[in-house]
């Protein structure tokens, strides 16, 4: 993806109640590709992800992992749908699944390319046209084989970006949504000749920014579902059959409220854009009513990426401020949180901070602020009449709690207790206190085992 920065996931309200609005069923789930590939990390990973409070996992089945001869432009003598035909190909996707089942993680696969070469236009890379019969073989394959252990599906990871799939662009229009309508409804297909004909299954997965190689996300989705400017759908298409809608919702450096100019980009600050498209498309008839959003894929760039990046007690800010905007938005269904560790910074055959930077790790495996941030998000902002509101979660909660909000005045390294505040069955708090504006903060809790977690420092920000 183009490398912006950004986000997470969930927020209560003003008082100890959340409001009407928010999204109290929010999940999360947590990407961390290298480190669940590696049979060496997997399972320490794992156990993090758990003790963290993620509910799931999101993992992008590669087309042309599993495929045979992926690089050779004549198709192997294979039965595509047969999950015989991959070999032992499953063995690191069984790994991860049965992996996180086990320790009670839902486990969300993202079906995508590249595709093999032989099953692409040009039969020379991976992402041109992908022949729409053979990745609905590849789907039934893939149906098959978690069919009794994943019930959660999206289709293509970043069909908007020309990495992934190609052409973007054909006379100066928009090409790739054509492709992908073609793509996702050969994945419905195979689906249910998989028998997975009802389970959750998301369309789009797109990044949140357009440019000249780039389809802007709301720009692919009248695309994806026959819409023109003014969002009529054309007579000859369909509606289209999808349980969500998934978007990658990154920001900038200039933090979660950073809002594009132009009108077709959706970042984390800028949901609304998504939620009225979507609207509009179910009033043309083209999807269901009240699509939900799943937030697929989101983090906020950090240093040591002095271009894209924040500080990391920022990192940790932006971060906690992106699940509160997530929480409030009562569409989205879940949020997310990717990498667990920052990707190499120099990479071998890549640029300097070509990946990506958003980890609650460093590369080297330390932890940042965020990674606590993750677990305990606070936010503090400037409220009327003199208040601070105070929002925040425990994420491992899954009861009723007790969490210590402390302070500490400018100047001193002594943190006094604030206040005591109750959750709710989610982990979810918030309260007013008065506002003093010299004051830092952070949130305390104590699980049942008599582990004592404290989140990073958080200070006041005034929030729109």
């Amino acid at each position: 993806m183009t490398r912006p920065i950004a986000l997470l996931s969930t927020l209560v309200a003003l008082a100890c109640a959340a409001p009407a609005s928010a999204a109290t069923s929010q999940i999360t789930f947590f990407e961390a590709p290298t480190a669940l590939q590696d049979a060496s990390t997997r399972g320490q990973t794992l156990d993090e992800i758990k003790a963290l409070g993620s509910d799931g996992i999101r993992v992008l089945v590669n087309w042309n992992r599993l495929a045979p001869d992926p690089t050779s432009s004549e198709r192997p003598a294979i039965v595509a749908s047969d999950p015989a035909a991959y070999g032992d190909r499953w063995a690191p996707y069984d790994a991860i699944v049965d992996g996180a089942r086990s320790r009670g993680l839902k486990v969300l696969l993202t079906l995508t390319g590249g595709a093999p070469h032989w099953a692409t236009a040009s039969g020379k890379d991976a992402i041109t046209k992908p022949d729409r019969d053979e990745f609905q073989a590849f789907v039934t394959a893939v149906g098959s084989r978690y069919a009794d252990r994943v019930d959660t599906w999206s289709i293509w990871n970043e069909p908007n970006q020309p990495q992934f799939l190609a052409p973007q662009f054909v006379g100066g229009k928009p090409y790739s949504p054509r492709l992908y309508r073609r793509l996702y409804l050969a994945a419905k297909r195979g689906l249910k000749a998989s028998g997975n004909a009802d389970d959750t299954v998301l369309a789009a997965e797109t990044s949140p920014r357009g440019n000249p190689r780039i389809v802007a996300p709301l720009a692919f989705l009248r695309g994806f579902l026959c819409l023109d400017s003014k969002y009529r759908k054309a007579s000859t298409c369909g509606k289209i059959d999808a349980d969500g809608w998934a978007h990658h919702p990154y920001t900038t450096s200039r933090g979660p409220y950073f809002r594009s100019s132009k009108k077709d980009d959706v970042t984390i600050g800028t949901l609304s854009r998504l939620t009225r498209a979507l609207d509009r498309a179910a009033r043309a008839g083209a999807i269901r009513k009240s699509m939900p959003l799943y937030l697929t894929e989101f983090g906020i760039q950090s240093y040591p990426d002095r271009i894209s990046g924040v500080p990391l007690s920022t990192q940790a800010d932006y971060r906690a401020i992106s699940e509160l905007i997530a929480y409030k938005n009562r569409r989205v269904k879940a949020f997310s949180q990717y990498l667990m560790n920052d990707s190499d910074p120099e990479p071998k055959g890549g640029s300097k901070y070509s990946g990506f930077e958003s980890g609650l790790r460093t590369f080297a495996g330390k932890k940042k602020p965020a990674y606590e941030g993750f677990r305990l998000p606070l936010t503090i902002d400037r409220y009327a009449r003199g208040k601070v509101r105070i929002w925040g979660l425990v994420r491992p909660a899954d009861a009723r709690t007790k969490v210590t909000i402390l302070y500490a005045n400018r100047g001193s390294s002594k943190w006094r207790t604030l206040t005591r505040l109750s959750t709710d069955s989610r982990g979810y708090f918030s309260n007013r206190r008065r506002a003093i504006s010299t004051r830092r903060y952070r949130v305390e809790w104590t699980d049942g085992s008599g582990t004592t977690y404290r989140g990073p420092v958080t200070k006041t920000r005034r929030l729109p």
